[in-house]
């Protein structure tokens, strides 16, 4: 038997969840006059899952004691949650089924440690349930930071994003990157309800963050699949990679991560440049590519013939 669920978590999300839908969108007749509330009210989710007004207050109120599969599954379909959506709905609805609280780090196992030393042309890393990196490639390295030259509790991508100033200037989508970020937190959270340190990770990047505070609010939720993202940085100009996310049977928590590249591309020779990174040089070869563009543009300034004068013998 399930235990109720913290009011405010499994209450906000169906909040969120039904105040992004419009009647004429979830099927029903227009409503005529004013509406005191965006989206659908709790009496017309109660009317598309085919439940009484009462049971779905008492849902959205956490009481979901004696909650039926067939319920929640109603109640995602009237509210057109996708399979993440769904499963987060699920989650939540059922804290006792979830994992228990943790407090222990988690572990890269010996074997996906060597995956990651042997994939040498592309980034790769491998992730815990609250964004800890627990490896990461040379490449992967060059790519972000030396995540492993950090305190065990500072390696931690959600950290990077929100708190390394640089992490706004490496992706060129940065808010919509930023915003999976916290999508994903919110998801491993439904799964996670009683780890602390996940939640003292939220709160900080809470109170640190006015974007992240803002975002954890909305409720969204996020599954990383495949796709492509964009970066500019300081060693490489600007370049695209795709990327894999995959489940290690065996450690469900843990989200391995595999970029791509076009082969004979500019993002390859990007790739290339950002191979031959190496801790000790990451400040002097930033610096240096900062002094190189500010010593072209010096050099192309003063190549200029002057104000009024051409560029040939006056006469």
């Amino acid at each position: 038997m399930s235990q109720p669920v913290p009011e405010t978590d499994i209450r906000d999300f169906l909040r969120t969840r039904r105040a992004r839908l419009t009647p004429e969108q979830a099927g029903l007749a227009p409503h005529l006059g004013a509406r005191r509330v965006p989206g659908l009210r709790r009496e017309e989710v109660a009317q598309l899952a085919g439940v009484s007004v009462d049971y779905y207050v008492r849902l959205e109120r956490g009481r979901t004691t004696s909650v039926s599969a067939a319920v929640l599954n109603a109640v995602a379909h009237a509210l057109q949650l996708n399979s993440t959506e769904r499963n987060h709905l699920f989650a939540l609805a059922n804290p006792a089924g979830q994992h228990p609280g943790e407090t222990s780090a988690q572990r890269a196992r010996p074997g996906l440690l060597r995956v990651l030393e042997n994939i040498t042309d592309v980034p790769a890393l491998l992730l815990g349930h609250r964004l800890d990196v627990l490896a990461v490639n040379h490449l992967a390295r060059a790519l972000y930071r030396d995540f492993e030259g950090l305190p065990a509790g500072e390696r931690n991508m959600a950290r990077y994003m929100f708190l390394a100033p640089e992490a706004r200037d490496l992706y060129v989508d940065w808010p919509e990157t930023a915003r999976e970020n916290v999508g994903m937190l919110r998801l491993y959270a439904s799964h996670h309800p009683r780890d602390p340190r996940l939640a003292q990770l939220a709160g900080e990047l809470s109170a640190g963050d006015r974007d992240f505070g803002r975002w954890w609010s909305e409720h969204d939720v996020y599954q990383p699949k495949y796709g492509s993202k964009r970066y500019h940085h300081a060693l490489a100009e600007d370049f695209t990679l795709g990327f894999e996310a995959f489940t290690p049977i065996g450690d469900s928590d843990q989200t391995l991560g595999l970029y791509t590249v076009e082969p004979g591309s500019p993002s390859e020779n990007a790739l290339r440049m950002l191979a031959r990174w190496t801790p000790s040089n990451t400040h002097t070869d930033r610096t240096q590519t900062d002094e190189t563009r500010a010593g072209a543009a010096v050099s192309a300034h003063r190549q200029q013939p002057a104000p009024g004068k051409g560029g040939g013998r006056g006469r």
